[in-house]
């Protein structure tokens, strides 16, 4: 462990460990749970790490030995119906109640002082938002790294099923559990049969091949895009920062499958008055856990001293930390997002991009969409080894690929916040999806992915459509000699399942009709920018 991450801090306490105890679920399932211990005389606070991927590697290092060592109790605990646990797994019903009926156990343990906060990624953020929709007394912190708190966004955006991702979460939640070996066998399983598995049609069902089997949850998952559909009723804990007073640290990267899950919830707790800080790093989904893991340890260790040892000497003076990808690369910032100017970009028939606003609504442009040779996608917030920044120069060389490229820039720019498109589109099957993305292209021309989002367009004749589509926030210097790109297409296919362009659902669709997309000259490209003359934090 020390061996791959260099940084970390020398251990206070040598770790103990009592594997394998059992605690009552909400129904009386056994939930396998380990303990690790400091090796240490006195009262230490414990930690709350509940999960569905098992409790060996990597969490046994990362999360028990580590904090212990730190001179923490470290509770990692299986959810029901994973790593032993009894019960059946479900993505989400189960949580809030295990999480009490855990916390219960935990309150009758003679090693137990009352003093409790929780900590993990992913699925391990989206169990302690479940508690934390009543939280115990106990609960004094919380640590939410790359967190998950709508399991419906991360299946699904603007109706368009986010396709790549969820055969990821099959993968990750029917294997990981079972250890590192069958978890590896399945993921590159799943890698070799992407592309008939994506391209299958019908769709539905697909999977089964690639994932070992039918997977009802992950079939229901994909087959209800609407938020509102009953199937989704109390999936969501965002309610819970609402009116949370835990104090909580949020930790994301800037190509996170989950980064705008993270944003909100910094809002949330901001507008709720609680205590908060947010980190934003230069990482994917899993390379916060990796090449990030000794800046997510120090935040997450700092904070937790700070609010379950009385120990605040950890933590840093500002709010906020981003990473915005210059030789200054940190920068505290005392709110998120920082004051800016919202600027609007506007394309041109030349494929130029200006500041310069249009004097009509003419149409711009036309490309043609082929859901039969889909364009593809690169890169961008994913959960695969392929997620992150990518240069988007042979993408962007297809014929159904847009783009709109400014000037090169005079002063750094930055580009911190949320960053959205405003499309005014027409199409002549009245069926669309628009994939938009903002791209930094440097003066050798490698264009590479900054931010992008998906918006799904119904259009009724010729009539154009207007839709703004958000692009997440990002947090990004374009540097001098740069250019700022905007980058146009139909699609982003297998990260989106494709839009078949009949109206038909893309789980069903045997039949694919290519769609021409006009965009029109009022389309305008909007970023939250401060230029060198402004203020943008202090460098760290």
């Amino acid at each position: 462990m020390r061996a791959t991450w260099r940084r970390l801090p020398a251990p206070l306490h040598d770790a103990g460990w009592e594997p394998g105890l059992v605690v009552p679920a909400a129904d009386g399932s056994p939930l396998l749970t380990d303990h690790y211990f400091p090796r240490a005389e006195g009262d230490f606070p414990t930690l709350l790490v509940r999960s569905p991927y098992g409790r060996g590697l990597p969490w046994s290092p990362m999360y028990g030995l580590l904090f212990a060592e730190q001179g923490f109790h470290v509770v990692l605990q299986s959810c029901r119906g994973t790593g032993g646990s009894g019960g059946a797994f479900d993505l989400w019903r189960n949580e809030a109640a295990d999480g009490q009926a855990t916390v219960s156990w935990l309150r009758e343990q003679p090693w137990f002082d009352g003093t409790l906060g929780t900590v993990g990624p992913s699925y391990l953020g989206y169990v302690q938002w479940a508690l934390a929709l009543d939280p115990p007394p106990e609960l004094k912190a919380m640590a939410v790294q790359v967190g998950l708190h709508d399991p419906h966004a991360l299946f699904h955006t603007h109706g368009a099923l986010r396709l790549e991702n969820a055969l990821a979460v099959g993968v990750g939640m029917t294997y990981q559990h079972q250890g590192m070996a069958p978890f590896l066998r399945a993921t590159l399983r799943l890698q070799r049969r992407l592309r008939d598995v994506t391209t299958a049609q019908p769709l539905r069902g697909a999977y089964a091949t690639a994932l070992g089997g039918e997977l009802p949850w992950l079939d229901d998952v994909m087959t209800h895009p609407d938020p509102q559909d009953p199937y989704w009723h109390g999936a969501s804990s965002a309610q819970a920062a609402e009116r949370l007073g835990v104090p909580t640290s949020l930790i994301t990267g800037r190509h996170d499958v989950l980064a705008d899950q993270t944003f909100e919830q910094y809002d949330r707790l901001r507008q709720a008055g609680c205590e908060t800080a947010l980190l934003v790093g230069p990482w994917t989904h899993t390379s916060a856990l990796q090449q990030g893991w000794p800046e997510v340890f120090a935040e997450s260790l700092a904070w937790l001293r700070a609010h379950l040892c009385a120990d605040p000497s950890g933590l840093r003076p500002t709010r906020v930390r981003v990473h915005v990808g210059d030789e200054n690369a940190w920068r505290d910032l005392d709110d998120w997002p920082p004051a800016t100017a919202v600027t609007p970009w506007f394309p041109t028939a030349q494929g130029h991009l200006t500041r310069q606003p249009p004097t009509d609504s003419a149409p711009l442009t036309s490309f043609r969409y082929d859901p039969a040779d889909p364009t593809p996608s690169l890169g961008g917030p994913l959960l695969s080894r392929t997620a992150g920044p990518r240069d988007n120069r042979t993408l962007e060389a297809r014929n159904d690929v847009l783009t709109f490229t400014g000037p090169p820039l005079t002063e750094p720019v930055d580009v911190l916040g949320p960053v959205s498109a405003r499309l005014r589109v027409s199409t002549d099957t009245g069926h669309t999806d628009v994939f938009t993305r903002l791209c930094d292209v440097d003066p050798q021309g490698r264009s590479v992915n900054v931010c992008d989002g998906l918006g799904r367009i119904r259009t009724t004749g010729n009539a154009p459509a207007q839709i703004t589509v958000p692009m997440s926030s990002t947090a990004h210097r374009f540097a001098v000699g740069h250019r700022i790109r905007w980058q146009i297409s139909g699609g982003a296919h297998p990260r989106y399942a494709r839009n078949p362009g009949t109206g038909q659902s893309p789980l069903d669709a045997t039949t694919f009709t290519p769609v021409h997309i006009t965009l029109h000259t009022d389309s305008a490209l909007t970023l939250p920018t401060q230029t060198n003359g402004r203020k943008a934090g202090r460098v760290h």
